[in-house]
C-alpha cells in the first residue's frame, strides 16, 4: 500500500543553513518543516576554480557549518544551497553596491547566461546535487535598469536580480529550473530528502 502522507508528516524536521526568505518559501511549498540556521562562510572562489565546483563546494560548506553549529543532542540534518550567475565561464558575484549592480545588469542585458544552484544535505554523510539553467534577458535600457535598482530589489542577490520580483519582465526565455534560478531547485532537493527517508527506513512514495 502506498503511503500518501505529505512530506512533512513523514519527515517532520530538518535545518536550513540559509536565511533566504525565498528558500524558506520553496521548502514550505513542498511541505517540509525546518528551522533556520544563520550561517556565514567564506564565499570567495579559489583561484581558477570553475563555477560548478565553486557553487557545489559553497553549498556543502554551508551545510557542514550548520551541522557542526548544532548541539549533538538535538542535531538535525542540514540543507545548504548556493546560487551563482555565470557569463562565459565567469562567476558574477553579488553586487557590492547599486553601481556594481547596474554593471552586472548591463552585462546580462540582451544575452543568454547560466544560473547554477547547488543544494547539499549533510548529516553523518554528505550529498549534493547541481541544477543548471540557461536564462535569456531582453535588451535592457539604462532607464529600465535604474528603475529596477531604485525599487531596492536585486541588491545582495546573485546576478543583481530576483526572478520572482519585477525582474521577471526582463526574462525572455528560461531553459531549466525556475525554482533553481529562484535559489533552491526543488527536484534536486526532493531527491536528497528522499534519500534521507530511505536511509531512515521510511518512504516518500
Amino acid at each position: 500500500m502506498k503511503n500518501n502522507k505529505p512530506f512533512c508528516c513523514i519527515f517532520p524536521f530538518i535545518a536550513l543553513a540559509s536565511s533566504s526568505l525565498q528558500r524558506q518559501v520553496l521548502l514550505a511549498q513542498i511541505g517540509v518543516k525546518f528551522r533556520v540556521l544563520n550561517i556565514k562562510v567564506n564565499e570567495c572562489p579559489i583561484l581558477n576554480e570553475g563555477p560548478a565546483h565553486y557553487v557545489c563546494q559553497l553549498a556543502l560548506a554551508k551545510a557542514r557549518a550548520g551541522w557542526t553549529q548544532q548541539l549533538p543532542i538535538d542535531r538535525l540534518p542540514v540543507l545548504g544551497a548556493d546560487t551563482t550567475v555565470v557569463v562565459e565561464g565567469e562567476i558574477l558575484g553579488k553586487p557590492e553596491d547599486s553601481a556594481h549592480a547596474d554593471l552586472i545588469l548591463a552585462r546580462l542585458s540582451g544575452r543568454s547566461y547560466q544560473v547554477m544552484t547547488a543544494v547539499a544535505l549533510v548529516d553523518d554523510r554528505e550529498q549534493y546535487r547541481l541544477s543548471m539553467s540557461t536564462v535569456t534577458f531582453k535588451q535592457l535600457t539604462e532607464t529600465e535598469r535604474q528603475q529596477y535598482l531604485a525599487s531596492g530589489e536585486g541588491i545582495d542577490k546573485a546576478g543583481a536580480y530576483e526572478i520572482q520580483d519585477r525582474a521577471a519582465l526582463f526574462i525572455s526565455d528560461l531553459k531549466g529550473s525556475y525554482s533553481g534560478v529562484m535559489g533552491l531547485p526543488l527536484y534536486e532537493t526532493g531527491e536528497l530528502l528522499q534519500s534521507l527517508l530511505k536511509k531512515n527506513g521510511m518512504t516518500g512514495e
